[in-house]
């Protein structure tokens, strides 16, 4: 995912349980891939932690690496790369306690 380029726009970008198994140093540098993806009024839906951090929790008997970005410092990255935030939930229990981002790009321009 990270050295993702399909040449294209979508109309919608989800990185739905995959984006927090990202170093945090990747997770930044996803920003320009999910730009590069998107067009005007494109939305982008990922979920993450609730606050920066480390974690190893279990898969199936296997240990599955975790991370997360402070919650400021996705606002940032979104608005860098031309995206509005839409809404956001921390711990949404509807989402089994996920942090759920989304977001809108209104700044891209193609």
């Amino acid at each position: 995912m990270r050295g993702l380029q399909l040449g294209r726009s979508f109309d919608g970008i989800l990185a739905w349980d995959s984006f927090f198994h990202l170093s945090h140093d990747a997770q930044r540098t996803m920003f320009p891939v999910f730009a590069a993806h998107a067009h005007r009024d494109t939305f982008l839906m990922f979920n993450t932690g609730p606050a920066f951090g480390e974690a190893i929790g279990s898969y199936r008997g296997d240990s599955l690496y975790h991370a997360s970005l402070d919650p400021t410092e996705y606002d940032t990255l979104l608005a860098r790369h031309g995206f509005d935030g839409v809404d956001r939930v921390i711990e949404d229990p509807q989402a089994g306690g996920r942090t759920v981002w989304l977001a809108r790009a209104t700044h891209i321009q193609r």
